[in-house]
């Protein structure tokens, strides 16, 4: 039986900052692509300042995917969005359209490229209570917390291997049985799509003055204002998208918790410190082509060579 041809795509990974969107859309424009978004927070309307949408401009040179397409109070997951962006790149590809996803969410593009073998979504806010242990305790920690409740997977997922430890934790919590009596021989090999994994990267202190300089534009360009619109409607900030970097920070200010210079001083530290885990998980992906930003000719090259193969 003839094997089904896997649809070629191509995956600009990167942390906050260090200029994914502008890469994505050069490659799009010089490849006949169209730009599928990866990014959890990019989902949600009404949230455009502090979430780093591309703009009116850039939405209007290349057609952008899965954008505004939840209000901030509705539920969304990596599943949901597996499901959504899988869609978006078998309908780009009938018609002969390069889907270029953009985007730094690690989870949402892990089960777009392997898959989600439950039938029922990941507990998000589990994950995040479980990511926050992860960072506070450590990998060896959090793995040997693993080999407790689940010493199969334990034994395969290596103890910096943080996505998978997470997942698997997640599992645990959430069904009461380890994610091994579930995954029998899924276990993330076979990838859904032939991609190209594109990693942007430059000196951390580079990004880190970016990072700066990019909360500076937010706050000028109206990031209080538009958190006092979103609590105005009656987004609460308990929500999950109201607790992300920058609307968590303003609504705190708002709140009296912090005066404005620490609040600026703590939106800069913890964006920072996101690039920083992000990077970290980064590093351990396989099969990934790192290039700078500025390179983007051999951006293109690379990916007009993975094209060609």
């Amino acid at each position: 039986m003839k094997t089904k041809k896997r649809i070629k795509i191509v995956v600009i990974y990167g942390p906050t900052g260090i200029g994914k969107t502008s890469t994505g859309i050069n490659l799009a424009r010089d490849l006949s692509g169209e730009i599928i978004n990866a990014d959890s927070m990019q989902i949600y309307k009404e949230m455009t300042i502090g979430t780093a949408k591309p703009d009116e401009a850039e939405l209007a040179a290349i057609p952008h995917h899965l954008v505004d397409i939840v209000s901030p109070d509705e539920s969304f997951d990596a599943a949901l969005f597996a499901e959504a962006a899988g869609k978006k790149i078998e309908a780009l590809s009938k018609r002969n359209i390069l889907p270029i996803i953009v985007g730094g969410t690690a989870f949402y593009i892990k089960a777009l490229l392997y898959g989600l073998f439950r039938e029922n979504p990941a507990n998000q806010e589990t994950l995040e209570k479980i990511g926050l242990e992860y960072n506070e305790k450590g990998p060896n920690e959090m793995h040997n917390k693993l080999k407790s409740v689940d010493p199969v997977s334990a034994g395969k997922i290596h103890k910096n291997d943080s996505f998978r430890i997470i997942r698997a934790l997640e599992v645990f919590q959430s069904t009461g049985k380890p994610i091994s009596s579930f995954q029998k021989d899924h276990d993330f090999q076979d990838e859904k799509f032939d991609s190209l994994k594109i990693c942007l990267t430059m000196d951390r202190e580079k990004l880190y003055d970016r990072i700066n300089r990019r909360v500076d534009i937010m706050i000028d360009s109206g990031l209080l204002e538009e958190v006092k619109g979103l609590i105005a409607k009656g987004y609460t900030k308990d929500l999950k998208s109201m607790r992300s970097i920058g609307y968590k920070h303003m609504t705190e200010f708002i709140e009296g918790v912090n005066d404005w210079e620490e609040t600026v001083r703590l939106l800069k530290r913890d964006t920072r410190r996101y690039a920083k885990r992000q990077f970290t998980w980064l590093r351990k992906e396989k099969d990934v082509n790192w290039a700078e930003p500025s390179d983007y000719n051999r951006i293109k090259k690379i990916t007009e060579e993975f094209l060609k193969s």
